[in-house]
């Protein structure tokens, strides 16, 4: 997508089935940690943010308390792009130490987001253990890193683009394949 036209070749995921998956991770989160006590969500910009406070809202729904849920600016810690002058948006407001962490993203793709996003709790403090949820899965991983909850395994070439729209952000929440 350098300059060429862009063209949308298909939605994936509608309104609806964004809201299932979201419940399904949910779910899943709650049968693989036995329930949600010592569970924090953190959310890595922009939309992996947003992701995460659904998901800890449906958990709070189905617990009675739903999860803390920090945001991570992942910046300072990518190996591949340079650090933006925004300044670090991180917002992390609860001790990861002794927690199971779950970091969320809307798309994973090489896997480079989630090692910085590692990187970035590890310096944090250590937790119980980290988790990773993902909205999309797309594959051609770089690095040996595999989501723990997936919303929608999507093949793709690598010459395509996954977008997901949010409603937050978009004002309305869908995920769209562009070519």
């Amino acid at each position: 997508m350098d300059g060429a036209a862009v063209t949308q070749k298909a939605v994936i995921m509608d309104e609806n089935s964004m809201s299932r998956a979201v419940a399904r991770i949910a779910y899943e989160i709650l049968e693989r940690n036995k329930g949600s006590d010592d569970l924090c969500f953190i959310g890595i910009f922009s939309r992996g943010v947003h992701i995460a406070e659904r998901i800890a809202a449906k958990l709070g729904e189905l617990e009675g308390t739903a999860p803390d849920v920090g945001k991570l600016d992942i910046t300072a810690y990518r190996d591949d792009e340079k650090c933006s002058d925004t300044g670090d948006r991180t917002d992390i407001f609860f001790d990861v130490k002794d927690k199971r962490v779950i970091i969320v993203d809307d798309v994973i793709f090489t896997g480079r987001s989630a090692r910085a996003a590692i990187d970035a709790v590890m310096k944090r403090g250590r937790p119980r253990n980290i988790q990773l949820a993902v909205l999309v899965d797309r594959g051609h991983r770089e690095l040996p890193i595999r989501p723990d909850y997936v919303g929608k395994n999507v093949p793709t070439s690598r010459d395509e683009s996954v977008k997901v729209m949010m409603s937050e952000i978009d004002e309305k929440d869908k995920v769209v394949i562009f070519e």
